[in-house]
C-alpha cells in the first residue's frame, strides 16, 4: 500500500499531472486576460504542455514566463489579426441568424459562417503552436500554419474537436473552464505534432526523436 503513494508510482505520477495541468489552465487564464495577450498566453501554453507535462523537461512557471516573453510580439501579432477575422464572421453570424429566425432566405448564409468559424479557431489553434514551436515572421506563421491546417483536414479536426468539447462543457458548467486550458492544449498537441513531424528535416526529426527517447 505504501508504494501506491511513493512520488515515484504511477498513481502519484498521475496526481501530479493532474496539479501540473491545473496549475497551466490557470496560468493561462491569467495571463489572458487583458484578451489582447491571449496569443503570447495560448503559446506559452503549449510550450508548457509539450515540455513539461508531455516530456517532464523543465518546471512549470520558468517554461510558461520564458515562452511568454519569447513570443509575445509575434504571438500577439497573429492573435490581433485572427481576432479581427473572429470580429467579422461575429458580425455577420448575428446578422444572419436574424435574417434565419425572419426566415429569408439568406439566412442560410448563418450556417456557412458557423463553418468560417471553426476553421478561423483551429488556424488560430494551429498558429499558437506554430509559434511556439518554430520561427518566422508574423506572416510565415500565418500562411505556414494555415497551410498546415488546409493539407491535413483529418489532423485539423482532431485540433477542433477538443475546442468544441471544451465550448460545449463550458456553456453546461460555466466552472469546468478553469480545469480545461491545459488538457484541452494536450489533446491538440496530439495533432498537431504528428503533423509537424511530416514537414520536419530528417535530421530535424532525427533530433527530436532523441531528445523524446531521453526523456
Amino acid at each position: 500500500m505504501r508504494r501506491l503513494f511513493d512520488m515515484d508510482s504511477p498513481l502519484m505520477g498521475f496526481l501530479m499531472k493532474v496539479c501540473d495541468s491545473l496549475v497551466l489552465s490557470l496560468l493561462w487564464l491569467l495571463f489572458s486576460l487583458p484578451v489582447i495577450t491571449l496569443g503570447a498566453s495560448s503559446s506559452a501554453l503549449y510550450t508548457a504542455v509539450l515540455r513539461c507535462l508531455r516530456r517532464d523537461e523543465a518546471h512549470l512557471w520558468p517554461r510558461f514566463w520564458e515562452a511568454f516573453r519569447e513570443n509575445f510580439r509575434r504571438s500577439t501579432l497573429c492573435w490581433l489579426a485572427i481576432l479581427a477575422l473572429l470580429a467579422m464572421l461575429t458580425v455577420d453570424g448575428v446578422v444572419f441568424r436574424y435574417l434565419l429566425v425572419r426566415g429569408d432566405g439568406l439566412g442560410n448564409l448563418y450556417w456557412l459562417i458557423l463553418v468560417l468559424m471553426c476553421i478561423a479557431v483551429t488556424w488560430a489553434a494551429y498558429v499558437f503552436a506554430y509559434c511556439a514551436r518554430c520561427r518566422g515572421s508574423v506572416r510565415d506563421v500565418l500562411r505556414i500554419s494555415f497551410q498546415l491546417m488546409v493539407l491535413h483536414p483529418l489532423r485539423a479536426l482532431g485540433v477542433l474537436f477538443p475546442l468544441l468539447v471544451a465550448f460545449m462543457a463550458s456553456l453546461i458548467v460555466p466552472g469546468i473552464l478553469l480545469l480545461l486550458p491545459a488538457p484541452v492544449c494536450w489533446c491538440e498537441s496530439v495533432s498537431f505534432e504528428a503533423v509537424l513531424r511530416l514537414h520536419m528535416q530528417p535530421e530535424d526529426l532525427e533530433r527530436e526523436i532523441e531528445n523524446e527517447n531521453k526523456q
